[in-house]
């Protein structure tokens, strides 16, 4: 199937502006445009938002009987579309429903000729929806006749580049069945596979990538025969499937931390003896363990190279969606290992009767 990058993220919440607010203050995004009834969305109020290659969408319902109202009734705000880039959204969307995806939105042809852009949704998992966006101008409008955009904000500079995954939590039982969806709906292919044991707590974990490695998604699934965790927590709270964290891509994670603290953002911290034995660990790293240690930012490294990342603290409340901050130096995965070395941190930290930073 024809799937390139991702177009854009859509989050249904319960007011766009003060989400697009928080936002633009804590991450450095910028209001690039505005839709609502006056022009041609209906039932429902819009707001797009850039940074560099990242676009979201942030929708509120302006009535309680309107399909956003009703996502976020169930689960609160969060990611409610994948849209990614494609060649035809005919096409994809008459391939994807012939495989088995259940049409969600047929597809919607916008603007005119040269500068068309096509909209069609079907199902992913949960409540979550897969865009096809097929664009005539790749540089063009976003959504025209329906987002009114700002022409002065076209240059969108800041230190997050892209989206580098997004993580998924389903219930015991959906990973193999939300991994053969997209492998036999969208072609995607599975790239890793591991499963996680924190003390007496274990997740199950597998990630599938298209083609063109544009659209990740690493699957979370809870082993409920072990102590119930975060995912069992997730899935619980968030009445069902659906995003856990964006991860955006930073070429400069240290500058992205003390910029974003700087702006309100609130990170996870981690306990000090984590970073005692990182260079025993990792071997040389790209920065000083002590500047790591002094951000709380995690580093791990693979066959490929060393990758660091660090997680924010939810503003749901619920406690679910979140955000990450990544920044690769040739690793290609995703900090599992992460999970392990923060576990034994803390349990030394207990061991040693320390005050725990987290």
């Amino acid at each position: 199937m024809d799937i390139g990058a991702i177009d854009h993220l859509e989050c249904y919440v319960a007011d766009a502006e003060n989400a697009a607010e928080f936002l633009c203050d804590a991450f450095g995004f910028r209001i690039s445009g505005r839709g609502g009834p006056d022009t041609g969305l209906a039932g429902c109020h819009s707001v797009l938002l850039r940074q560099r290659g990242i676009s979201l969408l942030l929708t509120s319902a302006l009535g309680e009987d309107h399909p956003v109202a009703e996502y976020v009734g169930r689960h609160g705000d969060g990611v409610a579309v994948i849209a990614v880039a494609t060649g035809d959204a005919h096409a994809a969307f008459t391939e994807a429903v012939a495989r088995g995806a259940v049409a969600v939105e047929p597809p919607v042809e916008l603007g005119e000729e040269g500068a068309r852009v096509t909209f069609a949704s079907v199902s992913g998992f949960g409540d979550v929806a897969q865009r096809f966006v097929a664009r005539d101008d790749a540089g063009g409008p976003f959504a025209p006749g329906l987002i009114v955009e700002d022409p002065s904000q076209d240059t969108t500079p800041g230190l997050l580049s892209r989206i580098d995954h997004i993580a998924v939590c389903v219930p015991s039982g959906e990973l193999d069945r939300t991994v053969s969806d997209y492998r036999s709906i969208f072609g995607f292919t599975q790239i890793f596979e591991e499963r996680i044991i924190v003390g007496d707590q274990a997740m199950d974990s597998k990630v599938v990538q298209n083609e063109s490695g544009g659209l990740t998604l690493t699957i979370l699934e809870p082993d409920i025969t072990k102590k119930p965790g975060q995912i069992d927590e997730f899935v619980r709270t968030h009445g069902g499937p659906g995003v856990q964290h964006v991860a955006f891509l930073t070429e400069d994670i240290t500058a992205a931390v003390r910029e974003l603290s700087e702006r309100g953002v609130q990170f996870l911290s981690t306990p000090s003896s984590y970073y005692d034995v990182l260079s025993e660990r990792l071997g040389t790293l790209a920065l000083p363990v002590d500047e790591l240690r002094e951000l709380s930012i995690l580093a791990d490294r693979d066959h490929w190279g060393l990758m660091m990342q660090i997680f924010t603290q939810s503003r749901h409340p619920r406690q679910t969606l979140f955000y990450e901050l990544i920044d690769r130096r040739g690793g290609r995965t995703f900090g599992s290992n992460n999970i392990k070395a923060l576990y034994e941190a803390v349990d030394r930290q207990h061991a040693a009767g320390q005050e725990l930073g987290y």
